[in-house]
C-alpha cells in the first residue's frame, strides 16, 4: 500500500486531468470510494489474469443498429444533450416506434469470425459483448422474454442465439470472455409498468407498494443471469451496467445472484459498475482517463467513434489516438476497453477493421511494453510515459507523439533512469540507442524514421 500511495502522489503531480467531463461521463463513478479487494483465491487469480490483458472489445449491438442511434437511451424520458431523439413524435408514438424496431433487426450477414479476428489482429486480449442492453432487447436465446433476436425475423438463421457464436468465434481466438448485462430492463413490465410513466431511468411504481411485482422483477434478472453464465459455455466476467439498480432503492439481491453466478462460472470476475463493494471487482471510468493512477484494478471504456454502436457515418479516432490512449491508461495502472459497433447486417465495417489492423501492427511490434506490464512510481514525464516488466529487470519509456513534424528526436527525463552502463534500444526493431546521464538526467537521441509514422515509440532498458 505504500508503494501504490507513493506512485499516486508522484504522478499526480507530474500530468494534468485528461478529461474534462469526466462527471457528464460518470455520473455515479466514485474513483475515491474505498474498493473491496475479492477474497476468493480463483477469484482472484482470474483477476490477476485480466490485469495482464491490457487491452480488450466491448461490443455493442442491438435494435439501435438498425436505425443508427444512441443505444437504448432514446426511449428513456431525460433531458439530456447526449440523449438524441426525433422531436416530431410524441414519446410514446416514439416508444411505440422503438419498440417495434425488433421486427426489422436482421442480420443476415452477421459474422462473429470477422469480429474475433478483427479484435485478435488489433491485439487486443478479451471482449465484452452485449446480451442485454437497457432496453431489454436480448441478444440471445433467452427463456424468459419473448423480446429477443432469437424470436424476430432472424430467428430461422442458424446463428439466431447471437451470444453463443460471438462467444465461440472470441474463443477460437484465445480471447477472455465477458458477458454485458444491462441490470434495468426497460421493455419489462415489471420493471417501466404501462400503469404509470416513465419520467426517468429508474423503475417507475414504487417498489414498497408493489412488492410482488419488484420481486418478480428480480427473479427475472436472476433468471436471466443463470441462462447467460450456464448456458454458453466458459464466462470469465459478469459485466453489469445500470449502476443505478442498487441497494436500497432497488435492490435485486446481489448476494443471491453472485452465488448463482459463480457456481456456474467458479472464479468469475463480477463487474457491478458504479456500485462500490464486494462485487465491483474492478471500476470501470468511462470515456475518461482518470487523472492519477488508481490503487486498484480498473478498466476505461471507450467508444472508437463518438457512439458505443453503429452510427452511419460516423468519424472515428485514429490509430494513433486510440494508441496514445492506451500507453496514458497502463502507465497508470489500468486497462483499455475499445468500443466497436457491428453494422445492422451483422459485420464491422472495413474502415473500423483497418483502424484497429494498424493498432495491432503497433501491438506486435512493441506489445512487450503493454501486455503484463506493471507501473513505476513515477508513471510520466511530459509525453513520456514508463511502464516494466512484471519481473522489474526491464523498463520502458514510452513517447506519446502528437505531430511527428515538431516532435524533438532529443529525448530527456529525470526519474526512472537507466544504469550508466547499460544498453538501451528501439524496441520495434532492436536499434541501440546511444544515450548519457549527466546532471541527474538521461538525454537520448532518435533516429528520425522512429517518427514518422506518428505512432508512439518504445525504447526498453
Amino acid at each position: 500500500m505504500k508503494r501504490l500511495l507513493t506512485i499516486v502522489l508522484l504522478c499526480g503531480l507530474l500530468f494534468p486531468l485528461f478529461s474534462q467531463n469526466a462527471d457528464q461521463a460518470n455520473p455515479d463513478l466514485n474513483l475515491d470510494a474505498a474498493y473491496t479487494a475479492p477474497t476468493e483465491p480463483d477469484v482472484q487469480a482470474k483477476l490477476a489474469e485480466w490485469q495482464d490483458l491490457k487491452f480488450g472489445m466491448l461490443i455493442h449491438w442491438g435494435l439501435y443498429a438498425v436505425p443508427g442511434i444512441v443505444e437504448s437511451w432514446s426511449i428513456c424520458s431525460e433531458d439530456e444533450d447526449w440523449i438524441p431523439r426525433d422531436s416530431t413524435m410524441r414519446y410514446d408514438d416514439y416508444k411505440r416506434w422503438y419498440w417495434n424496431l425488433n421486427k426489422m433487426f436482421n442480420p443476415r450477414q452477421f459474422d462473429p469470425d470477422q469480429w474475433a479476428d478483427a479484435a485478435k489482429k488489433a491485439g487486443m486480449k478479451y471482449v465484452v459483448f452485449t446480451t442485454k442492453h437497457h432496453d431489454g432487447f436480448a441478444m440471445y436465446d433467452t427463456k424468459y422474454s419473448d423480446y429477443s433476436i432469437a424470436k424476430g425475423p432472424f430467428a430461422d438463421h442458424p446463428k439466431a442465439d447471437v451470444a453463443k457464436y460471438v462467444f465461440d468465434a472470441f474463443r477460437r481466438q484465445g480471447m477472455m470472455i465477458g458477458a454485458y448485462y444491462s441490470k434495468p430492463d426497460w421493455h419489462s413490465q415489471d420493471y417501466w409498468w404501462d400503469r404509470y410513466a416513465t419520467p426517468d431511468r429508474h423503475v417507475n411504481y414504487k417498489i414498497a407498494n408493489h412488492p410482488y411485482r419488484w420481486n418478480r422483477y428480480k427473479d427475472f434478472v436472476y433468471n436471466q443471469i443463470n441462462e447467460i453464465t450456464s448456458s454458453y459455455g466458459k464466462i470469465d466476467i459478469l459485466w453489469l451496467d445500470g449502476g443505478w439498480v442498487r441497494a436500497p432503492k432497488e435492490d435485486i439481491d446481489m448476494d443471491r445472484i453472485a452465488k448463482m453466478a459463480r457456481q456456474n462460472q467458479p472464479g468469475l470476475l463480477i463487474v457491478d459498475r458504479t456500485v462500490t463493494g464486494k462485487y465491483e471487482n474492478y471500476r470501470t471510468p468511462e470515456k475518461m482517463i482518470p487523472d492519477r493512477p488508481l490503487s486498484y484494478p480498473w478498466e476505461t471504456c471507450v467508444p472508437l467513434s463518438k457512439d458505443w454502436g453503429y452510427v452511419p457515418g460516423a468519424e472515428f479516432k485514429t490509430p494513433q489516438q486510440i494508441l496514445n490512449m492506451l500507453v496514458e491508461v497502463v502507465a497508470k495502472g489500468g486497462s483499455l476497453l475499445l468500443g466497436v459497433g457491428p453494422t445492422p447486417t451483422g459485420i464491422i465495417e472495413p474502415v473500423v477493421v483497418e483502424r484497429l489492423a494498424a493498432i495491432g501492427e503497433w501491438l506486435q511490434a512493441n506489445g512487450e511494453a503493454i501486455y503484463g506490464s506493471r507501473t513505476l512510481p513515477v508513471c510520466n514525464e511530459g509525453d513520456i510515459w514508463f511502464t516494466q516488466s512484471k519481473d522489474g529487470y526491464t523498463r520502458y519509456a514510452i513517447l506519446v507523439v502528437d505531430n511527428p513534424r515538431t516532435a524533438n528526436l532529443t529525448l530527456k527525463w529525470r526519474f526512472n533512469l537507466p544504469d550508466k552502463k547499460g544498453e538501451m534500444v528501439l524496441l520495434a526493431t532492436g536499434e541501440r540507442l546511444k544515450y548519457k546521464i549527466k546532471g541527474g538526467q538521461v538525454e537520448v537521441t532518435l533516429p528520425a524514421a522512429a517518427l514518422v509514422t506518428g505512432m508512439p515509440v518504445v525504447l526498453k532498458y
